[in-house]
């Protein structure tokens, strides 16, 4: 079965942790292609300031905020869109955060980081997926990372949550792709947000924010399950999977000895 993909006449688009960053830049790149985008973050007064960046655009920005840790908030926010909005068409869930450079490892850590980018992943996605189930369409988008292939130095908390992201999306694609929903995994390298300003690692092949919110709505429109980008460093890391135990340690403890 063929899936479609989502225009702006089909309905909305809602973006979640769209304060800043890629999640604000996809929401502007939408908004030049002529789409409602509703966005989702906790603070209110950044989000407005993100809406008022899409006067003049073809499409525009109306912000709702929410925490996606919320399960209940989630579901009150896709309900709010749609009443006032239309259906959501298009979901890009990106809201993320970062454990502290440099900072020890611990539980906590992890927690939250896991709390954010993992589990709001899932109540974000699990309160619009019955929506769509009920129009058999629609579509949506996933934002991992290339750090969840792999384990790498310093990503303990990040990656394993960006890990987790890949893995419910590869095996909620069945379930998606019969209800007729496309969904979407987005596996982008460095990108030039606030995130990564500031990080001592090395970022090969860093890009900024606008370009790499270009290739994901790009993306958007070709349909694929995968969004990867750029891809050398994505065949890189691809190709590391493949490597045993010890060759895979051997290589990234030279990274590691770097940071350190």
């Amino acid at each position: 079965m063929a899936l479609p993909r989502m225009k702006p006449q089909d309905g909305v688009a809602w973006v979640t942790g769209a304060s800043s960053g890629i999640g604000a830049a996809v929401a502007r790149e939408l908004a030049r292609r002529g789409w409602t985008v509703a966005i989702t973050a906790r603070r209110t007064d950044a989000l407005e300031a993100v809406a008022r960046e899409a006067e003049g655009l073809p499409g525009r920005i109306v912000a709702h905020a929410g925490d996606v840790t919320d399960a209940q908030a989630m579901q009150d926010i896709t309900e709010t869109i749609e009443s006032i909005h239309g259906p959501i068409a298009l979901a890009f869930l990106n809201a993320g955060i970062a454990s502290r450079q440099g900072g020890a490892i611990d539980a906590e850590t992890v927690e939250k980081v896991v709390a954010v980018n993992l589990l709001g992943v899932a109540k974000s996605l699990f309160a619009v997926q019955p929506r769509m189930v009920a129009r058999g369409r629609g579509q949506i988008a996933v934002n991992a990372s290339l750090v969840g292939y792999r384990g790498l130095p310093g990503a303990a908390a990040y990656g394993a949550a960006k890990a987790g992201a890949i893995h419910l999306c590869e095996s909620l694609r069945f379930d998606c792709k019969a209800a007729g929903i496309r969904l979407q995994l987005i596996n982008p390298g460095f990108v030039d947000t606030p995130m990564t300003q500031g990080r001592r690692f090395p970022m090969p092949f860093l890009l900024t924010v606008e370009e790499g919110a270009r290739r994901i709505v790009d993306g958007f429109e070709r349909g694929g399950f995968e969004i990867t980008f750029p891809r050398r460093l994505a065949w890189l890391l691809k190709a590391a999977r493949l490597l045993p135990y010890p060759a895979y340690f051997a290589l990234m403890s030279r990274f590691a000895s770097r940071d350190g």
